[in-house]
């Protein structure tokens, strides 16, 4: 089909999404022409995902009042209340989770819930409840699925076991299969796959696209987009940055687009910083550094973190940032050389890097981070009693909870971190989560550590608490020399904060930035399309 400037096969137009209060979607647009690949663009919480469950009339969206804005498919106004009301109007999607069911073959899987049946003796007499199922008719159209995006498999292979871009393209031929697909959404679809089974994958997008089937494309990877896509949607924080076609615009541009905002100060201009900072003094040394963490493997890192810095990591989800710590934790498996302070710490060995005076606060602060049902008091001391025997005293031969000790450093962090309670009894599962996280940085800063990782210090925290514990850690490293590392998915937060920033994409450690670089050198970093050699 001829693509045209004048026909949209889809307009989405003013799209606006609140939930609790917050504005996730401030009035989004979104056109796609028929046969057209279209990128759709931003970092994570960007909006792309809420943008997408609207389209699919997800019932996250309308079990949460709704959205506002207009839909047009094919220049008719429509209303997407359900998916079925989605798949009626022709929008596939193929998703990042595979919704396979292994035991099935390659044609159960394609034809499910769209079976053919042939009329037989019985069904003749008592009707089409028992018509024989067309095994040769579904197999036709299986294969005719499969030779569309030039999969060469046996349908009746069991999916159980397949290569995951096997899977890939079976979810793709699944959709494909359906009457009337007007729009495929490919949602990060070459982030499980292997190069070249990436490469066969965006050649069959282009062969789906020249059949007048529109692709929205959401994926990080600008190497890509700059490949396959004819145009793209840029969104930043909830908002429409730009449409753009792709031969008017350039790999450089479209990561500042989605970079670019202004950088809040977060931190007191007033703090004094009288660091010297010895490039030859490591805190952190880590060499062919690997982290099985599902979701966040770590692919071989060699990197130094200098003693008395605030060292920031960043990447989008999934890229291995969060796996760096976890890992020196010793919570998931982990293999290559870690040092802290000169001395290589054991990474299967459960706590061996607080024994090496580093400590941590976790990502999940619920699961990893908080005893839920103990008291603020409890959960700030208790590690550092495990550890460093704090806060216990000698009586004859046993060593019993100085209580006194304990009860006057935890009231003390509770009024250093602002710490919202009714008291230190307080149970810690019962205050909100910014000041679990309050709780988590007290009980880590308690082990008085020569190193201190931080993940996603402040996430789900309002600007203020924010504000209070970066100046805070700030404050730690400048006055007590503690070497700071914090992981973060909030860029302008580490650029506020940390002396130099490493960014993570594919398990990998892409390049070290300065705060003050280019939005595009940060943009192109995190999209996987870094070809510079800048360190310092």
């Amino acid at each position: 089909m001829e693509k045209t400037k004048e026909t949209y096969v889809l307009k989405m137009d003013s799209i606006a999404k609140e939930y609790s209060g917050n504005r996730v979607l401030k009035g989004v647009s979104l056109h796609i022409r028929p046969g057209e690949i279209h990128a759709l663009m931003g970092e994570n919480g960007a909006g792309k995902s809420t943008l997408m469950n609207i389209l699919f009339g997800m019932p996250v969206i309308h079990n949460t009042g709704g959205y506002e804005g207009t839909i047009e498919v094919a220049g008719k106004p429509v209303k997407i209340d359900t998916p079925l009301t989605a798949m009626e109007l022709g929008i596939g999607m193929v998703h990042q989770e595979f919704m396979l069911i292994p035991g099935f073959t390659v044609m159960e899987n394609i034809k499910i819930g769209r079976e053919i049946s042939k009329p037989n003796l019985a069904s003749r007499i008592f009707g089409r409840s028992l018509e024989t199922l067309d095994f040769e008719a579904m197999a036709e159209d299986a294969r005719k699925a499969l030779k569309t995006i030039g999969l060469q498999i046996d349908e009746y292979v069991k999916v159980a076991g397949l290569p995951v871009g096997y899977m890939q393209f079976i979810e793709i031929a699944r959709e494909l299969d359906k009457t009337g697909i007007r729009i495929l959404v490919f949602d990060e679809p070459t982030a499980v796959l292997t190069e070249s089974e990436a490469e066969r994958l965006l050649e069959a997008m282009r062969v789906i696209a020249a059949q007048g089937i529109a692709i929205i494309f959401i994926t990080h990877r600008l190497d890509e987009v700059m490949a396959v896509a004819d145009s793209m949607t840029v969104l930043r924080d909830g908002e429409f940055v730009a449409r753009k076609e792709i031969k008017d615009t350039s790999a450089v541009e479209i990561a500042e687009l989605m970079i670019g905002r202004k950088v809040e100060k977060l931190l007191d201009d007033g703090m004094p910083d009288n660091r010297v900072i010895d490039p030859e003094k490591i805190a952190v040394s880590l060499r062919n550094y690997r982290v099985d963490m599902p979701g966040e493997q770590v692919k071989g890192i060699d990197l130094d973190i200098r003693k008395g810095e605030i060292f920031g990591i960043g990447g989008l989800a999934g890229q291995g940032k969060l796996g760096i710590p976890n890992g020196i934790q010793g919570l998931y498996p982990a293999w290559g050389q870690v040092k802290i302070n000169g001395q290589e710490i054991k990474l299967d060995k459960l706590g061996d890097a607080l024994d090496h005076k580093a400590a941590f606060v976790s990502e999940d602060r619920r699961g990893v981070g908080l005893l839920l049902d103990e008291s603020i008091e409890q959960n700030i001391v208790f590690s550092a009693m495990q550890t460093n025997g704090k806060f216990l005293k000698k009586i004859a031969w046993m060593r019993l909870l100085d209580g006194a000790a304990a009860k006057a450093h935890a009231e003390e962090m509770v009024r250093t971190l602002d710490i919202r309670c009714t008291g230190i009894k307080q149970a810690a599962g019962r205050l909100s989560g910014g000041n679990q996280q309050k709780v988590c940085l007290a009980r880590a800063l308690t082990l008085e550590p020569d190193v201190l990782f931080v993940s996603e210090p402040t996430r789900g925290i309002d600007i203020g608490a924010k504000k209070l514990v970066l100046e805070y850690l700030a404050k730690l490293n400048r006055e007590q020399g503690m070497t700071v590392v914090i992981v973060s998915s909030e860029l302008v937060e580490l650029r506020s904060i940390a002396d130099r920033i490493g960014i993570v994409s594919d398990g990998k450690l892409a390049c070290i930035l300065k705060p003050d670089d280019s939005d595009a050198d940060f943009g192109l970093a995190m999209s996987g399309a870094w070809k510079g050699g800048k360190e310092e």
